[in-house]
């Protein structure tokens, strides 16, 4: 997270509300020799305080997990370059805002049995934000595919025990400063989600 409590956030509502919403992050969890880590789409319970997840079962972390371990799992947001030219003032420097929610918790296995009801209720979710495509459900893949499939991974479940978040959106800078790199922002391909971290610069959420 950035040293700077200017970009901290108290919001955890809020926070969690684009856990929700990306819904995908990078999982890590120590290993032998260094961090052993996954990118992961998830679930977030609807009380906010549990992710389910499943692993590739030859993945590292899922080969750790014969007892619960701690893990940190970080959700990036929008991101992106900051020219000082687009300020409009002197003596800045370049930079690069973003927004990031990291949860650190406990990992563990779920039972076996969990993991087709677990994979229903990812892709339902998943496949409702398409509408109105038609959902596509697991029960289309034939029962040798699935039998296959479900002994490759394994389902888990994270514990969020803390939550912390960045907004890095240039609240440092005077508004008028701020708002003029926001239009420079959106015209910008050097980053992920350019107009919504323009959006957020124009209008950053109360921390």
């Amino acid at each position: 997270m950035h040293p700077n409590p200017t970009f901290h956030s108290a919001d955890h509502a809020k926070d969690l509300a684009l856990v929700r919403a990306r819904a995908f992050g990078t999982l890590a969890v120590n290993g032998a020799e260094w961090p052993e880590t996954a990118h992961v789409p998830f679930l977030l319970s609807d009380n906010g305080q549990t992710i389910d997840l499943h692993l590739v079962r030859s993945n590292p972390i899922a080969r750790l997990l014969k007892d619960p371990r701690p893990a940190r799992l970080t959700v990036l947001g929008p991101d992106g370059y900051i020219s000082p030219d687009w300020y409009g003032i002197d003596d800045q420097v370049p930079t690069w805002n973003y927004v990031a929610v990291r949860l650190s918790g406990r990992l563990e296995l779920l039972p076996q049995d969990d993991l087709p009801g677990l994979l229903d209720r990812q892709s339902d979710a998943f496949e409702a934000r398409l509408l109105p495509k038609p959902i596509w459900r697991m029960s289309k893949v034939s029962d040798d595919v699935m039998t296959r499939f479900l002994r490759m991974i394994v389902p888990c479940r994270f514990h969020i025990a803390q939550v912390e978040a960045t907004w890095k959106l240039g609240q440092n800078k005077l508004d008028a400063v701020r708002l003029m790199a926001a239009d420079h922002v959106a015209q910008s391909a050097f980053g992920a989600d350019m107009a919504e971290l323009a959006k957020l610069m124009q209008e950053p959420p109360e921390l």
